[in-house]
């Protein structure tokens, strides 16, 4: 098979969370376990940190990745979803996977994928673990998928868990309160493996310090330890406490050797060593365009206080959901006085453009509707004027889009 008819094969198999929702999240490891055996137990052969969270998670693995790298690490890199191409999701030192390599990985196992019955995720951790170990990383930053528990990269022992934080997200999955859904997150902490925690919050804290009593794994919130003066190439105002998290886990970190001058030149060069995407990236100057992953009620509250502090004529947002997303949650954050263009991204979970445009309508908040992603941000960028901004969010399926 080419590459694009791998991909085809990968993505035509049992149901894809990303694309599908709630019908793809599994209750169990059974699958994973058989493919990492079959594959040899890959996640075995190299160390790693385990990073999951509602928000943030991404930015702070990539973190990690770009200040190990600067260290004079090997480093592997796994991540979801992909914006742009498939292989971002597996990186080795910022390179993406080849496609050839994707194809191999397919081509080799997929006798036994397609008699197990793998999802597209699992087949995805699977390929991710045996590129790490075939390329013998000194260490792996591995991003949980959904949720933690269950989440098919938790058959790793790393050397540290993380977890940013807890918010209201995939409720349908995982719980519809902080406690249940924290009970999903530490689902990743494992037996004497450090914990940190990136904020501590009142409904959770009791949660995870129950469990790493169980696990008598040493936990540390990140909250805690203070301000912090270090900068990272990454904007947004929000990024401080995705730092925060990221050196306090660094600083846990055992048998890798971190000077402070490193640590700082590898938080200014997450997008150099890494190539990450979406977060408050800027898309044009002159009139700017800014684009970010944001896509539910805390992740969006931090975006959009940084998008209040922009100065501008008039503001043009470009807006698309994902249907299992409490838009009625989410609208009310957005201003009213702005130019809304909204639209569906190119997947079965998008809610339809005329459920978003009347949900909005609701909210005061009035805009055009458009038959596609592409539509609607060619409107926004022929509408724009000098001194406006435009903005581009509420699903990160709507930035892949647009990038």
């Amino acid at each position: 098979m080419t590459y694009q008819q791998t991909l085809d094969w990968m993505f035509a198999q049992l149901p894809m969370y990303q694309r599908q929702g709630k019908a793809a999240f599994k209750k169990d490891l059974t699958n994973i376990v058989a493919l990492a055996e079959y594959l040899g137990n890959p996640q075995d052969q190299f160390k790693s940190i385990h990073v999951g969270g509602t928000n943030g998670k991404g930015s702070t693995s990539h973190m990690l990745a770009s200040v190990l790298q600067e260290a004079g690490y090997k480093v592997g890199l796994y991540t979801s979803p992909h914006l742009k191409n498939f292989t971002e999701r597996i990186r080795i030192n910022g390179q993406e996977l080849s496609k050839a390599a994707v194809t191999d990985f397919v081509a080799s196992h997929r006798d036994f994928m397609e008699a197990q019955g793998l999802s597209f995720f699992e087949m995805t951790v699977g390929m991710a673990f045996e590129a790490f170990a075939k390329a013998a990383v000194d260490i792996a930053i591995i991003e949980v998928g959904l949720g933690g528990r269950l989440d098919s990269t938790n058959i790793i022992t790393p050397e540290v868990s993380v977890i940013t934080n807890i918010g209201l997200d995939h409720v349908q999955m995982l719980g519809d309160t902080l406690e249940k859904i924290a009970f999903e997150k530490a689902g990743i902490i494992k037996p004497n493996v450090p914990v940190v925690i990136g904020e501590r919050q009142e409904e959770t804290t009791a949660v995870f310090m129950e469990k790493a009593t169980m696990c008598e794994a040493p936990i540390l919130f990140a909250s805690d330890q203070g301000p912090m003066d270090y900068e990272t190439d990454l904007l947004g105002t929000y990024q401080y406490n995705n730092v925060r998290t990221a050196v306090t886990a660094l600083q846990t970190l055992r048998g890798f050797v971190i000077s402070e001058e490193v640590l700082r030149v590898g938080l200014k060069k997450v997008v150099q060593n890494t190539n990450l995407k979406g977060r408050w990236q800027v898309l044009q100057e002159a009139p700017k365009v800014i684009c970010d992953t944001a896509h539910n009620k805390e992740g969006l509250f931090y975006t959009l206080e940084q998008l209040k502090k922009e100065s501008y004529k008039d503001l043009h947002i470009l807006l698309g959901v994902v249907s299992d997303k409490n838009i009625d949650e989410i609208l009310p954050m957005f201003p009213e006085n702005a130019h809304y263009y909204f639209c569906a991204p190119d997947i079965p979970r998008a809610m339809e453009v005329e459920e978003l445009q009347a949900r909005a309508k609701k909210n005061k908040i009035f805009g055009k509707k458009f038959s596609s992603v592409a539509e609607a941000y060619k409107s926004l960028l022929m509408n724009l004027k000098e001194g406006d901004i435009g903005y581009v969010g509420g699903s990160t399926f709507v930035v892949a889009e647009v990038l």
